[in-house]
């Protein structure tokens, strides 16, 4: 009786964490203009047997087709620019799915965050590479001979072929790991903290065309901005919590801001300067559980991942 009483504890609690909002909340909530998109169906079509779990990711490649991880059964989903399913692949790879990256090369990159494994594969669904190992968490430390990762949340690619992995989304110490293409190990740096190049559960990581690297710090509610080398620049804060960044077709630089339920583009200094959606349970379209991960598409339509309210929102232009 008292494990039962525990389990229905713990699944109250989960249902009312802090962080689960059911309206919006002023405190996490940036003030800017509106974006000028409005919420829509997504119109994606799936075969019978197939559906579509909580997604954590998306992202669109040269095609334009999209990508889809979720916490389903067919963990990577791809579907071409009208919205029909074409294949899946990666089932029985993941523990917890997490982030999707597409590389300039066309390969694709996920994360599991609680497999503590970075995997590249190709558009087959072949593994072509594996950093970590599935189930072991760690630390990388060359001389000791340990090649471990600890909770990896995102991946992003330098325009040389290196890539960057954020790690630490909960337990683990928040580092960046910087490997070559081949996946060997360059350098890395972090921490538990809150000083310049520290971090508290850091979510995302980009690099942006005139090589800044940011990283969405997002318990520290701010993206800190580094050199490609790791050398500190300045840090952008914000109310809410920096989950996910990128790029759209338009040049521009987006935030998914986690609990607060929004996207927001931002300028050159990271300042909000317009912004769309609004936390809340989910039955009505754009209402976010967690703003997770987002992309956006060749006709400028704005794909969110949501973990909490397990669905992928959709956003046109007005």
């Amino acid at each position: 009786m008292q494990i039962l009483f525990a389990l229905l504890l713990l699944l109250f609690q989960s249902r009312n964490a802090p962080g689960v909002l059911d309206k919006p909340d002023p405190k996490q909530m940036e003030d800017a203009p509106p974006l000028g998109y409005q919420p829509v169906e997504t119109g994606l079509s799936l075969p019978d047997g197939i559906t579509l779990g909580a997604s954590s990711g998306v992202a669109f490649d040269a095609q334009g087709h999209m990508w889809v991880l979720n916490r389903g059964q067919h963990p990577l989903m791809e579907f071409d620019a009208k919205g029909t399913y074409l294949r899946s692949m990666g089932e029985g790879l993941y523990n917890r799915a997490h982030g999707l990256r597409i590389a300039p090369d066309g390969s694709i990159w996920t994360t599991d965050v609680q497999g503590h494994t970075v995997m590249k594969m190709n558009t087959k669904g072949e593994l072509l590479l594996t950093l970590g190992t599935r189930g072991q968490p760690g630390v990388w430390d060359e001389a000791a001979g340990t090649r471990l990762l600890y909770e990896p949340a995102d991946i992003a690619f330098a325009p040389n072929g290196d890539v960057f992995v954020v790690q630490g989304h909960g337990r683990g110490e928040g580092r960046v790991l910087r490997f070559d293409r081949t996946g060997k190990f360059l350098t890395s740096w972090g921490g538990k903290g809150s000083a310049p190049g520290q971090f508290d559960q850091p979510h995302a990581i980009l690099v942006t065309a005139n090589n800044q690297l940011l990283v969405a710090d997002r318990e520290n509610h701010r993206v800190q901005v580094f050199d490609l080398n790791g050398t500190f620049k300045t840090e952008w804060k914000f109310h809410g919590l920096p989950c996910g960044l990128t790029v759209g077709p338009d040049k521009q630089l987006y935030l998914a801001s986690g609990f607060s339920g929004q996207i927001l583009r931002l300028d050159a200094a990271g300042k909000p300067v317009a912004m769309m959606g609004q936390p809340g349970p989910g039955p009505a379209l754009g209402e976010f559980g967690e703003a997770h991960y987002m992309a956006i598409a060749p006709n400028t339509d704005i794909y969110v991942a949501d973990t909490i309210n397990a669905k992928l929102h959709r956003f046109a232009k007005r």
